[in-house]
């Protein structure tokens, strides 16, 4: 039973002397390396996204009902200059138009994307749908009796 006791002892002891050595080398590699580090307490923390570099952007904006955009609106056109060149379908449906006339100027080689909700033209028409085969408008007018009413336009996708 001794031989036992003494031979865990042994045992022991010469795990504990081959970890000591292996320690004392690891700590030996670690010294002799040097590193570029001056101050570790300035580096980034690894936990947190780096900042994001935002690039600076040149549009023309304009200010329209204490809102900021820079894109170009097609509210102030007469309905009957307004064509539909194209729908697209899918989550949010947007339709893609373009103005024509003679009075069109600068605007008429614009393309302008609207989306359900927006206003359209002179008596600002609110676009309620936007459907494969064309959008649907509804405006609000006073008739003759001096009561509101509402108007419903429909402006079809046009072959030009």
């Amino acid at each position: 039973m001794s031989k036992i006791y003494l031979s865990f002892i042994l045992a022991v002891l010469s795990v504990n002397i081959l970890a000591n050595t292996a320690d004392r080398k690891s700590e030996m590699i670690l010294r002799q390396s040097k590193t570029n580090i001056s101050n570790p307490l300035e580096l980034r923390d690894p936990f947190k996204m780096p900042p994001m570099k935002r690039k600076k952007r040149i549009d023309e904006t304009r200010f329209e009902t204490s809102q900021f955009t820079n894109l170009k609106s097609i509210d102030n056109i007469p309905l009957e200059n307004i064509r539909i060149v194209g729908i697209l379908l899918g989550k949010e449906r947007r339709a893609v138009a373009r103005i024509v006339g003679t009075n069109a100027g600068d605007q008429a080689n614009e393309t302008y994307i609207l989306k359900e909700g927006m206003n359209l033209g002179l008596n600002k028409a609110e676009i309620k749908a936007i459907l494969p085969g064309g959008i649907v408008l509804v405006e609000k007018i006073t008739n003759v009796y001096d009561e509101e009413e509402y108007l419903e336009t429909i402006i079809p996708v046009s072959s030009e």
